[in-house]
């Protein structure tokens, strides 16, 4: 039997459910409404498309974005297989060049021979055929009206902001040195503006009283906080850009041959180095103003600018009182929603959660076993978050990067690096128990547990021998 399905939006989560869905054999209608129409925050018609930074965060299966993208990987994830194709270096982050990336996602999908590609804008939730809403954060404002009736909430929000990018020409390679922080990656994958103490203060000084775009009059600033502003950062403190974003630890400038007071860090924007995103320094300054701002930063007194920073509003739902555990909206069980209007944040856990919604869609039509995968393992986790499981009673729904808190507690002993490792152990395990009850042949397991184990055995510091008393 055939089984049609529609996906809504071909953003990162929508492009991951109907890479998985065909996969499993069904028919798959992808519909985006580029080139159409775009959001304010979207600049060109490609599928996938990045919009704020390059950057899929930490490769490190010590962390909890580490161990999604390996547990991703391992269910043959088209995102992490274009990530990976298209990478660029960054230390030990997975960055990507943007235009690349876009284009291994279209070529993929449009080489599949059980996906067909449709531009429409879409007013009102299909009632038809299965169908999974994976419209992202800034979904229209037609379809948002109509999704709205049947959630019988008023539509939450907060504002995501973006980081301005520049040509790679224009930096002062003088002053900005190559190095990524205690030799991570290549050991040179970040460009480096130093700073020191009179420059950084004067620097925080114009952040503070730089002109900014202002908000309507009916809205709220709602920020996600792994996202903040960096002006609505260095309004905290004086010394708080320099213990964050702007942290020098690590670095050593090669003109003094000491740690700098403060750096700003670039990032490769594209493979061969013609583009550097001002890592953290998301902004919603006035255009001019960023200008004559960030050019006060070592380095960059001649910078081209090729992106300024923006903020965007982000829409979402309050999915545990309005979807079940299966991402179906409970008014209209034929719709299905995936990605960040389900409340997750950031490009890997929006591809992941589209994942997770094809692959649960597919089983069910397929009549397969479709056993959720538990909280033990990362995707577990993450739609555990989704579905309310961390919520602490009373506290609103709210986007969030997936971390530790959303995994099964489970008992460690040891130092913190040596529970993590535990931790990894255990969901590794736990992904593998469950794939092999639900039938899926996933791939190996990219974790080289005993190389983590040595690697934390030679960073682990030696006790101090007491000095002996004498008698």
């Amino acid at each position: 039997m055939e089984h049609r399905v529609r996906i809504i939006g071909a953003g990162l989560a929508g492009c991951e459910a109907a890479w998985q869905c065909a996969e499993r054999g069904l028919q798959v209608e992808l519909v985006e409404m580029k080139p159409l129409r775009r959001t304010e925050a979207q600049t060109t018609d490609r599928l996938g498309e990045l919009v704020c930074s390059n950057s899929l965060r930490s490769r490190n299966p010590l962390n909890p974005i580490g161990l999604i993208k390996d547990e991703m990987k391992r269910l043959h994830s088209l995102i992490i297989s274009a990530a990976e194709q298209s990478a660029v270096p960054a230390g030990d982050a997975l960055a990507v060049d943007r235009d690349a990336f876009s284009s291994h996602i279209e070529e993929a999908l449009e080489a599949h021979p059980n996906i067909t590609r449709t531009n429409q804008i879409v007013t009102e939730l299909p009632t038809d055929i299965p169908t999974i809403v994976s419209t992202g954060p800034l979904t229209g404002s037609e379809l948002a009206a109509d999704i709205a009736k049947y959630t019988e909430t008023e539509r939450l929000y907060f504002y995501d902001s973006i980081a301005p990018i520049l040509s790679g020409d224009s930096i002062n390679r003088d002053i900005v040195f190559a190095e990524s922080r205690y030799g991570k990656g290549d050991g040179d994958d970040y460009l480096n503006c130093p700073m020191n103490k009179e420059e950084y203060e004067a620097f925080v000084e114009a952040l503070l009283h730089a002109e900014y775009m202002p908000l309507h009059d009916f809205e709220k600033p709602k920020y996600f906080q792994g996202c903040l502003p960096i002006e609505v950062v260095a309004a905290t403190g004086i010394d708080t850009l320099r213990h964050g974003a702007m942290k020098p630890v690590g670095l050593t400038d090669p003109r003094t041959g000491k740690e700098p007071y403060a750096v700003v860090q670039l990032r490769r924007e594209d493979i061969h180095g013609q583009a550097f995103n001002l890592v953290g320094f998301q902004t919603k300054m006035k255009f001019p103003e960023q200008r004559r701002v960030f050019k006060m930063i070592p380095g960059l007194e001649e910078a081209e600018f090729l992106r300024l920073g923006a903020i965007h509003r982000n829409t979402y739902l309050d999915s545990p009182n309005v979807l079940d555990e299966r991402m179906r909206l409970s008014k209209l069980p034929n719709v299905r929603f995936a990605g960040q209007i389900t409340g997750v944040e950031g490009y890997v856990e929006s591809a992941a959660h589209g994942l997770l919604v094809g692959w649960m869609l597919s089983k069910e039509l397929r009549e397969d076993n479709h056993e959720l995968p538990p909280i033990g393992t990362a995707l577990g986790a993450l739609l555990n978050h989704v579905t309310g499981g961390t919520r602490i009673e009373g506290r609103p729904h709210e986007p969030q990067n997936i971390n530790w808190a959303m995994f099964e507690p489970i008992k460690t002993k040891g130092a913190k690096s040596f529970r993590k490792l535990q931790r990894v152990t255990h969901a590794l395990q736990v992904f593998t128990d469950w794939a092999g009850r639900v039938g899926e042949d996933v791939g190996p397991t990219g974790v080289d547990l005993e190389q983590l184990q040595q690697d934390l055995q030679n960073r682990k510091p030696r006790r101090k021998s007491r000095p002996q008393v004498q008698a």
